[in-house]
């Protein structure tokens, strides 16, 4: 029986990042027909927005090197997007020649971390971003911008709130039509979500990505929703992290993700048992069990 709080929205969106973010980080290469057969079953779950993949190039991320074929693969159902990250305007090109309607940017809230994963400067980085944004939307696609570090840097440690703003804000005047704040080594703590989230302008149009290093994910996740959010990253299974930050661990599990807001009375439209199962499968492919503490619960016996 659900048991409603005070202060929080009716329905939440759950981006689903399994696909890209979580089997991005696999040590194995996961084979194309398995990363296609994972996302129709998210989809079959209930899933309104899938992220399938990411056009980058394979020397950076080999797990993703099938980014082309996967997207030829997919049986798109109706009602669901399918959004792609794309690094670049070569990354574009390609999502267009294979019609994608949706793609996303990935910022850095840091310097250090702009230079060590985009090779860019903090500001330079918008050098990058502004043409590949301003073709998405001639074209009509929508364009998600992602902005990591965005609480903790492991080379420059805590974050400025004002720092992140200021590249969130400079992502949205762009044209992006959502703001997706990463906590990329899961440092981040409710006051700080709150915080941060506050010093915004516009808290509609802002998404959460949480990992859950420090165990956290759920609870600032909670604060992100008092404070206006209605969009949540999560990866099925937990899968996931970031390869180029060591410290990053696994993401908030969907499961665990949907098990909280069932408990909150607060619709997702999803399937936890088909959720479940989902990640039971995948676990078995990938030769581990599933980090996500419902999923273990659940298929227990």
């Amino acid at each position: 029986m659900p048991y409603a709080m005070e202060g929080l929205p009716q329905q939440v969106t759950i981006y689903e990042v399994g696909p890209r973010d979580g089997l991005q980080n696999e040590s194995a290469v996961v084979p194309v027909e398995v990363k296609a057969e994972f996302i129709h079953r998210l989809a079959d779950a209930g899933h309104k927005v899938i992220e399938a993949t990411s056009f980058v190039h394979p020397d950076w991320v080999p797990q993703l090197a099938d980014a082309g074929e996967l997207l030829a693969r997919l049986r798109r159902k109706p009602g669901v997007r399918y959004p792609v990250l794309v690094p670049n305007l070569r990354g574009l090109d390609r999502a267009l020649e294979l019609q994608a309607d949706e793609i996303a940017v990935f910022a850095s809230a840091t310097e250090t971390f702009a230079a060590k994963n985009l090779n860019r400067s903090l500001e330079s980085q918008f050098e990058m971003f502004e043409p590949v944004v301003a073709r998405a939307l001639d074209n009509g696609l929508k364009v998600r911008a992602y902005v990591s570090m965005c609480f903790g840097d492991p080379w420059e440690g805590p974050t400025p709130v004002r720092q992140v703003v200021e590249v969130g804000e400079r992502l949205l005047g762009l044209g992006c039509h959502e703001l997706s704040l990463g906590d990329t080594i899961g440092v981040g703590t409710p006051g700080h979500v709150t915080a941060l989230i506050d010093a915004f302008r516009t808290p509609e149009r802002l998404a959460v990505h949480f990992h859950d290093t420090y165990g956290q994910a759920l609870s600032n996740t909670l604060a992100a929703l008092r404070a206006g959010v209605t969009t949540v990253d999560a990866s099925t299974g937990g899968i996931g992290g970031c390869p180029y930050a060591e410290s990053a661990t696994g993401n908030l599990a969907t499961e665990d993700l949907v098990w909280m807001l069932q408990g909150l009375g607060i619709e997702t439209g999803l399937d936890l048992g088909k959720l479940v199962s989902t990640s039971v499968w995948l676990a078995e492919l990938l030769g581990r069990p599933s980090p996500s503490r419902v999923v273990q619960a659940l298929s227990k016996g």
